[in-house]
């Protein structure tokens, strides 16, 4: 659904511990409003794209503090598990406001899940928090199903391995469980998408009914999906939850190699041929509150050296026809949950 489309859908909607995965922020009482900075596919890998990722995780984590927001959440490709990107996760980690980690697949580029599960505070890979009255449940797709066998990426593995991206039985059960249990309604983020039907998670269908199911018996447990990955900005309500495909905060990936930037460019970092960068990290702030109401401030920012995606030979839509745009939308809505 394009934005035109979804802002018609929208006015329809609208005005009318360590040893187990899940933990809860602080002791605070839970109240009606949740505040947090939501932000995707930053990529923090020295030498390989065209912007300063410090700089640019400083200019997120600033705007988190300017909107006095009580979380600060990615939604995975944070860096490529490489041994020098402790610092920088550490940064990230050991922030004033906390902050929670979505695994992506590029997080398992360069060393072993174990370790990257360590580095992002995540025991087993995926967790839940309570936070002012909302459950935020992190979940984590990135299993390959080879030969009946759910094989987490690990060490760049699913480059030769293949077999998509899965959430395993387990999981799918602990989610079930978690969503039904849950005191509060409920933010689901996964890494790969939940609501696309193409290069997304393989078994989507089986999540979203989890979704759904719980909706039916307590309708608006589940409220708001977000995911990161496909570097594109969409918003879709589909059976009552928003589902939000967060655009990522720094680049779009192009299959088809281009020559636009100059040598000073293309010669410094070995993957700028193969994107389009933004001149801003984009970011979103997320406002929710328990009566149903959703507000997204989003954020433009244009093209670096004014080099789109079309420019290079390759097209602007993707897979799904969503287009390529340096930016991410911003709504108002107010969704009503009724038994």
């Amino acid at each position: 659904m394009n934005r035109r489309d979804f802002l018609g859908t929208s006015a329809l909607i609208g005005a009318a511990s360590a040893l187990l995965p899940n933990t809860a922020i602080a002791q605070d009482k839970p109240n009606n409003k949740l505040v947090f900075c939501a932000f995707a596919d930053i990529h923090y890998y020295p030498g390989s794209f065209p912007h300063d990722s410090w700089d640019w995780l400083q200019q997120i984590l600033d705007r988190a503090t300017k909107h006095n927001a009580d979380l600060i959440i990615q939604l995975g490709d944070f860096t490529h598990g490489t041994d020098s990107a402790w610092d920088y996760v550490k940064k990230y980690n050991d922030f004033k406001i906390p902050t929670l980690h979505t695994p992506g697949n590029h997080d398992f580029d360069s060393c072993t899940f174990e370790k990257t599960f360590d580095m992002y505070n995540l025991p087993k890979g995926y967790k839940y928090v309570d936070k002012n009255g909302f459950r935020i449940i992190i979940t984590d797709p990135n299993y390959c199903f080879k030969e009946g066998k759910y094989i987490h990426y690990s060490k760049g593995n699913y480059f030769k391995l293949g077999g998509g991206a899965h959430v395993p039985p387990e999981q799918l059960e602990w989610l079930k469980d978690t969503i039904e249990n849950s005191p509060f309604p409920c933010i689901v983020t996964s890494h790969q998408s939940y609501e696309r039907d193409n290069a997304s998670c393989s078994n989507y269908l089986q999540v979203r009914k989890i979704f759904n199911d719980a909706n039916e018996k307590n309708p608006g447990r589940v409220r708001l999906v977000i995911n990161g990955h496909h570097h594109h900005d969409n918003i879709r309500i589909l059976d009552g939850i928003v589902y939000f495909d967060l655009n990522s905060a720094s680049y779009e990936w192009v299959p088809k190699a281009h020559d636009k930037y100059p040598p000073e460019i293309a010669n410094k970092h070995r993957c700028a041929r193969n994107t389009v960068m933004y001149n801003d990290p984009i970011s979103a702030i997320i406002t929710m509150t328990t009566d149903g109401q959703l507000t997204i401030e989003g954020q433009k920012s244009s093209f670096l050296n004014g080099i789109t995606r079309e420019m290079t030979g390759n097209s602007r839509l993707d897979g799904v026809g969503r287009p390529c745009t340096p930016d991410i939308q911003s709504i108002d809505l107010k969704l009503n949950y009724k038994a």
